[in-house]
């Protein structure tokens, strides 16, 4: 189909005016930039399309699987099992404080656990409310911070209808805490650092003799913070925001073992025979011979290094990175790195091949630009080219070329360049998801548990990436159903299912689950 529009983008000094003739994207330019362009979009497709058939993705799932075994038994950063031992039957009812503490959010809500055998209806969310964390508050000394949640909890509680200060049973409570915590219980563990400027994790970063103190144990902190704010409530379970997503997935859905969150970042967590975790990580719990699973972090964003190929601007990403090697997949896949990785191809494309008339867009010269969001990427992807070339005008902010005009052969680059990234990450997500419930089913072999009747396994998930990038989760899923087709022994179809509000409902579950203090005691 041809057809013309005419865009007027009014950029301060200059008018870009965007005559596009859709039908020829590359007539507009010159044929030694036409090849410039074109080698260099090959490069792309090429390099981002690496081993990405299904037989290809198969060989990658096994050599993961491998390295995923191998952190099974002693690693001290993956792998990490939880004190929640068993998954909801959906029979759990009550009413729970459900809160995430995020790098920039506050999330919170009232959950109704209605244990009506896994319907629809038998989980309910309501008074949901998210809160900024802002660099004020990141910044709050000591234990304020504490004190700013406590206030927050009680704000919602008034918006619900509520009375904090006069709640006769102490209402429980279940946080999803999304940073590094060496957990004692199910309902306390050491803080070992937050990260993201927050000042309480300076407070506690390299005091290494203090961290197993009760200072800094979050379970007494949070109970010392709702002391001082005359609030009754209970905290019943910490747990990793991925182990909430699965969680709240297992409550309405009893095929659910594994579950993913991709998003800014990616993680993962799985309900393991706990047979299969070396010794030293379940060392001194009580009751150990009585466990027979564990639901375990996976920290899934460290692995696959020296597995998954990678292009020229991976590994410019990389070098740069303040973390090189740190967290290799999530470099890869994530939605914070797929729009660094386009913005680097920009970068090159612009000086190398003449993109843009080797303009850089001022709003794309710094890395990590905050413009250019999996959310534009999104646009840009699904978009036709005449929007993608006023999206790419916003880049110059007020400051364009004086006389250039961005082309339609710019926007098809751009758009090519974004599908391609897009495509990697879809395609390593679906290696990633089908290399752990590959290893869940061998593991559960080798420790001599039956094979359910269930004909398939489901996984949580939940992000903006899998949840609402343009058919991500669709595209992942036809993936994955490719792979286990070519499989010998094809097994279970593993099936992803979108999960919502996950970490404040999960962190529900989990309390509900957890029991009382004394219920504890007593086991």
């Amino acid at each position: 189909m041809h057809y013309l529009q005419e865009d007027t983008i009014d950029l301060g000094q200059i008018k870009i005016m965007s005559t596009i003739s859709c039908s020829n994207v590359l007539d507009e330019i010159t044929p030694e930039l036409n090849q410039r362009m074109n080698d260099l979009l090959e490069d792309v497709r090429i390099g981002f399309g690496q081993r990405s058939n299904a037989e290809s993705l198969l060989s990658l799932s096994k050599d993961l699987q491998t390295e995923l075994k191998q952190h099974l038994i002693s690693s001290a950063q993956n792998m990490l099992p939880s004190f929640n031992y068993t998954l909801p039957t959906g029979d759990e009812e009550g009413l729970f404080l459900g809160v995430e503490v995020g790098g920039s959010n506050l999330w919170m809500a009232l959950v109704h656990l209605r244990g009506k055998r896994r319907r629809p209806d038998s989980l309910q969310v309501d008074h949901q409310m998210v809160f900024t964390v802002d660099d004020e508050v990141k910044t709050l000394k000591e234990y304020a911070f504490f004190d700013w949640l406590v206030d927050k909890i009680k704000y919602m509680l008034r918006k619900a209808g509520m009375n904090p200060e006069k709640i006769d049973a102490p209402l429980r409570m279940g946080v999803a805490w999304s940073f590094p915590i060496e957990q004692t219980s199910i309902r306390s563990g050491n803080v070992l650092g937050m990260g993201k400027g927050y000042y309480f994790s300076d407070l506690v970063k390299g005091a290494t003799a203090r961290l197993f103190s009760p200072g800094h144990d979050l379970g007494h902190i949070i109970a010392q913070a709702c002391e001082r704010g005359n609030l009754n409530v209970r905290l019943d379970a910490v747990v990793n925001d991925c182990s909430a997503t699965l969680l709240s997935r297992a409550y309405l859905d009893p095929s659910t073992r594994l579950a993913v969150i991709l998003g800014t970042g990616i993680n993962a967590a799985i309900h393991l025979p706990a047979a299969s975790l070396g010794q030293t990580k379940l060392a001194g719990r009580p009751n150990i011979n009585c466990i027979s699973h564990v639901l375990t972090n996976t920290e899934f964003s460290m692995y696959g290094k020296n597995i998954f190929p990678t292009t020229r601007w991976d590994d410019d990403l990389n070098n740069h990175h303040r973390l090189p090697d740190y967290q290799f997949f999530e470099y890869l896949v994530a939605g914070r790195y797929m729009a660094e990785i386009v913005r680097l191809i920009i970068v090159d494309a612009t000086r190398t091949a003449g993109l843009f008339d080797g303009h850089i867009p001022p709003l794309l010269a710094t890395p990590y630009a905050a413009e250019l969001s999996t959310k534009v990427l999104a646009e840009m992807e699904t978009d036709t080219l005449c929007k993608v070339r006023t999206r790419l005008g916003s880049f110059w902010e007020r400051n364009p070329p004086n006389t250039y005009e961005i082309t339609c052969a710019d926007a098809y680059f751009v758009q090519q360049t974004v599908r391609h990234v897009s495509s990697r990450s879809i395609a390593y997500v679906s290696t990633g998801v089908h290399a752990l419930a590959s290893l869940l089913r061998e593991l559960e072999i080798n420790a001599g548990f039956p094979v359910d009747d269930l004909d398939h396994i489901s996984i949580g998930c939940d992000g903006s990436v899998i949840n609402r990038y343009p058919e991500y989760m669709e595209k992942a899923q036809k993936i994955i159903d490719q792979m286990i087709s070519m499989q010998a022994g094809k097994g279970k179809r593993i099936l992803l299912e979108k999960t919502c509000d996950s970490a404040v409902t999960g962190a529900a579950i989990a309390a509900a689950l957890a029991g009382s203090p004394e219920d504890e005691e007593e086991n």
